[in-house]
């Protein structure tokens, strides 16, 4: 063989090594970047999303499907009613800061609402599966699934310094809370941003103290002295409760919805928006796991929490990568996208480089 052909051989098996190189170079940037974009694009397109808007069923502490059942003297910050059935007993020892709709327009108009604030948190994604006990967690924004809720001990709600963190939790049958349980929220997280959606039935036993609005499919029972800072909301069932503080959370109205009439100026002077009364607060929490650098917030959280006011679509987190307006995707996954098509074009063109010239020797 000629001294050329040698030189030009040489250069050609050069060449083809260089080109795989080049390609298992582009393999591996194209590995990184998807797997990064999948990573960030989750909370990018969680963050992105408002928070459940409960309509006309905002300025509602107690909604039920079948009745309201009340013992024992018990305090009610907001609206109450009941629809289709709107039987209320035990009313007479309520302390009611709020109007008392009974089954009227409005409370059929928050039912309406109620189911579809429902809908919403059912299909709110990305979910992450999580046991049934709750109790001893410190959970940081997210959409958080199980068959079943149970807390027993604390559970606190870490949101990380991010006003617009949302905590969405989806039973698919029950929600069980033990005495003396609580949810602790941690730095800056939103009562108004915590909610729960119940397959079935909600229970909170003796000295339960929670935080969040409860959606829950058929009935919520609240036994002696468990106080909320949020809703108690049933779309079917009855709500039950026994010497009970319920405050809804001070929360600013999406800028899509109607908000619901003022209350009047006395109810306003008798009970400061967003405080709870003084039954409510309970001490500092045990057994939850926060961060070194967290500072809890107490079982209900500071009134007027921040997010007060924030646009329902304002993304949280500045260090997520934007989401294009047109193909819902992120850079890096454009990105990646790019160069996955680049490293196939490559391999398609060393492969046609083998079949049309084969070597020869």
């Amino acid at each position: 063989m000629s001294p050329s052909r040698i030189l030009v051989l040489r250069v050609a098996d050069r060449s083809k090594l260089a080109g795989r190189r080049l390609l298992g170079l582009s393999a591996s940037l194209t590995v990184f970047v998807l797997g990064a974009s999948a990573f960030l694009a989750a909370p990018a397109a969680f963050a992105a999303q408002g928070p459940v808007g409960l309509g006309t069923a905002e300025s509602f502490a107690v909604l039920a499907g079948s009745g309201i059942t009340n013992t024992g003297p018990t305090t009610i910050t907001g609206d109450v009613g009941s629809f289709p059935t709107p039987t209320e007993t035990g009313f007479g020892s309520i302390t009611l800061i709020g109007t008392n709709h009974a089954g009227d327009a409005v409370t059929q108009g928050a039912k309406n609402d109620l189911v579809t604030a429902y809908d919403d948190a059912f299909g709110r994604t990305p979910v992450t599966n999580v046991p049934v006990e709750l109790g001893g967690s410190t959970l940081p924004a997210g959409v958080y699934k199980s068959g079943t809720f149970g807390l027993t001990g604390t559970l606190t709600l870490n949101a990380e310094g991010n006003p617009n963190a949302q905590f969405i939790f989806q039973a698919g049958s029950t929600l069980i809370t033990e005495s003396n349980s609580r949810v602790v929220l941690l730095n800056g997280a939103d009562p108004c941003r915590v909610v729960w959606q119940v397959g079935s039935s909600a229970t909170f036993k003796t000295d339960s103290r929670f935080v969040g609005d409860v959606l829950a499919y058929t009935s919520i029972t609240a036994q002696t002295s468990a106080t909320f800072q949020g809703r108690l909301l049933a779309r079917n069932g009855a709500v039950t409760l026994d010497t009970n503080t319920i405050t809804n959370a001070n929360c600013a109205v999406p800028a899509s919805v109607t908000p619901s009439p003022a209350p009047s100026a006395t109810e306003t002077t008798a009970v400061p928006t967003g405080t709870p009364t003084a039954s409510v607060t309970p001490g500092p929490a045990t057994s939850a796991s926060p961060s070194p650098a967290g500072t809890p917030e107490g079982a209900f959280g500071p009134p007027g929490a921040p997010g007060d006011g924030t646009p329902s679509g304002t993304p949280g987190g500045p260090s997520l990568p934007p989401f294009l307006a047109v193909t819902g995707m992120t850079i890096l996954a454009l990105l990646g996208a790019g160069l996955a098509l680049l490293h196939l074009g490559g391999v398609a063109r060393v492969a046609g480089r083998r079949g049309s010239k084969p070597r020869t020797v």
